[in-house]
């Protein structure tokens, strides 16, 4: 796509450019889904509201603004204060924009229209002013969070016949089958993101999430936020990160050695997790529970506990109580897109499946052709969970408390990838040293420029 010839969202130089006609297809596919429902009569629109500016406490410095996510889906708009429309009978989108001080006119008229590629824009002071009877507002309850999304209100709008039922489970499904078809610039997209700094080079105001940082212990805490990292050689690291450039989210986790070596134990329990991460990756394909690619991870964690001498007795066993939650007590992964941990997890007819780790799950659905999701398996030691299961004769029979010892204190491992689901398998978005070996020879080349560079510096001195 280039820059100068189309409505595109570009933050210069090395960022990725992103074409309107993205959010078109959007709006035109969603407004397909709609007229073939019997319950949207004619004259029907479509009323979204978007995001507002805050503030800091009780100062006027803004909070960096970032859009609401459907509204971000179906416009593409990054200001705040927002309205937008769309006739479902013709398809027409109007964004409805604040009415600002005449230094502002750049964001009226062609200037506006142009930059998101819409129909129409008008002033928010004027969007009660509809010759249509219908309107559909969107609230509904995200699976994920439990939260309810804020429906559209503004004066006037009691004038209206108004339907707030139907359109969330309608948007949030296409908005989840969209993704299941979307073109391959989307999947590039997510694959670029891990290729740019967020800041310095990607144009990424957010990161997805507040980034957990853990060592050590800490490395155990699922959603460890303290910035303090302790060092010690013989620790390890955890690093859950993301970037998100235009509402697209990233979600990548490494650990690794503080010194750059792993020890016998580290890297026990480091290939363990990694063996059952590319034994889910080799297993996935349309089709294929989610549930089922956990229970996998699971026993794969299991095996290979064993093997190190920590379990005891017949995996099989060990699964029928669930022992496998309490090294990986959290789900294998979820749905990534404009949100990180994004909406459709749990549509009509998907229930939670009520047992350990996999009640945990922020998707039970079947694979489909491009999906995108994490694959994010994990061993940890945490003591109150590994007390709990050493009172219980059930899950203690399998542990070997004197080679468990060893391992308290010790953290956890996580390894995160992004994947897109193909027609026949998966593709792998994330691009970052993997294996043991690769690790270690990437962190000595970096200690090597470390000291080369402090070399050169001394000797400028």
């Amino acid at each position: 796509i280039s820059a100068d010839t189309h409505s595109v969202y570009w933050m210069g130089k090395d960022s990725l450019v992103v074409s309107m006609t993205l959010f078109a297809e959007n709006r035109r596919r969603l407004c397909e889904r709609l007229r073939v429902n019997p319950n949207v009569p004619r004259k029907s629109v479509v009323v979204l509201q978007g995001g507002e500016q805050t503030q800091r406490y009780c100062t006027d410095t803004d909070n960096i603004f970032r859009q609401e996510s459907f509204f971000h889906w179906t416009f593409g708009v990054t200001e705040a204060g927002c309205y937008g429309t769309i006739d479902v009978d013709t398809g027409k989108s109007i964004v409805f924009i604040p009415k600002l001080p005449e230094s502002y006119a750049t964001w009226m008229g062609k200037t506006f229209q142009a930059k998101y590629a819409l129909d129409e824009v008008h002033y928010t002071c004027n969007v009660s002013q509809w010759n249509i009877f219908h309107f559909f507002l969107f609230r509904g309850v995200n699976t994920d969070s439990g939260s309810t999304c804020r429906e559209a209100s503004f004066e006037g709008i009691s004038q209206f016949q108004v339907n707030n039922v139907l359109l969330h489970p309608e948007i949030v499904e296409w908005y989840v089958n969209f993704y299941l078809t979307k073109s391959k610039h989307i999947i590039f997209l997510f694959y670029s993101l891990f290729q740019h700094y967020c800041y310095s080079r990607g144009g990424m105001r957010h990161t997805s999430y507040t980034c957990i940082c853990g060592s050590g212990i800490n490395s155990a805490v699922l959603h460890y936020v303290c910035f303090y990292i302790k060092y010690e050689i013989n620790l390890h690291y955890l690093f859950d990160l993301g970037g998100e450039y235009y509402c697209y989210s990233s979600d990548i986790t490494c650990s690794f050695p503080a010194n750059g070596s792993f020890t016998t134990d580290q890297r026990a329990i480091y290939e363990a997790v990694l063996k059952s991460s590319r034994a889910v990756m080799a297993a996935i394909k349309p089709g294929v529970s989610w549930p089922d690619m956990h229970r996998l991870a699971d026993r794969i964690h299991l095996e290979e506990l064993t093997k190190i001498g920590i379990l005891q007795g017949n995996v099989d066993e060990m699964v029928k109580v669930h022992l496998g939650a309490i090294f990986m007590p959290h789900g294998l992964g979820h749905l990534l897109g404009i949100d990180v941990h994004d909406v459709g997890g749990y549509p009509e007819g998907v229930e939670r499946i009520n047992l350990p780790g996999l009640k945990n799950l922020r998707t039970a659905r079947l694979l489909q052709e491009r999906m995108v999701l994490t694959i994010e398996p994990g061993i940890y030691f945490i003591d109150h969970v590994l007390d709990k299961a050493l009172a219980d004769p059930t899950q203690s029979c399998f542990i070997k408390n004197e080679v468990l010892q060893r391992f308290r204190g010790f953290g956890g491992v996580r390894i995160e990838d992004d994947i897109a689901v193909t027609s026949t398998g998966m593709e792998l978005l994330t691009c970052v040293p993997r294996t043991v070996e690769e690790i270690e020879a990437f962190m000595a080349d970096a200690v090597k420029a470390s000291k080369d560079f402090d070399h050169l510096v001394s000797k400028k001195l």
